[in-house]
């Protein structure tokens, strides 16, 4: 099973985390059920930035984002060439190391 390696983030994962998860499983899905708190304004239907994330390590082993996904995160705060919606990167069969990017556009949390 692959390991989702979280980098620190100051509020959502102070201490970072190694996590496994299922093939075919969202990166976001493996970070909200081990209660790191990624925002995902939309419910996970690919229609805002908010689970933005900078893959670190094994982006190649993802499918490549669509044009929908790529129109979205054109508009993400700190987009690096390496940046996935959380909810659109499924895991495949190679190690992840993840970086939760400091800021979202989103101006409201909905406390998800």
């Amino acid at each position: 099973m692959p390991q989702v390696i979280f980098l620190p983030h100051a509020e959502l994962c102070p201490d970072g985390a190694v996590l496994e998860g299922d093939t075919g499983t969202s990166v976001l899905d493996v970070a909200l059920a081990n209660g790191i708190g990624i925002e995902h304004a939309c419910e996970k239907s690919c229609a805002c930035t908010t689970c933005h994330l900078v893959i670190r390590e094994g982006f190649d082993s993802l499918d490549e984002s669509d044009e929908l996904e790529d129109d979205l995160l054109d508009k993400a705060w700190g987009l690096e060439p390496e940046s996935r919606l959380g909810c659109q990167a499924i895991i495949k069969d190679e190690d992840l190391v993840v970086e939760i990017p400091r800021y979202t556009i989103n101006h409201a949390s909905e406390g998800h």
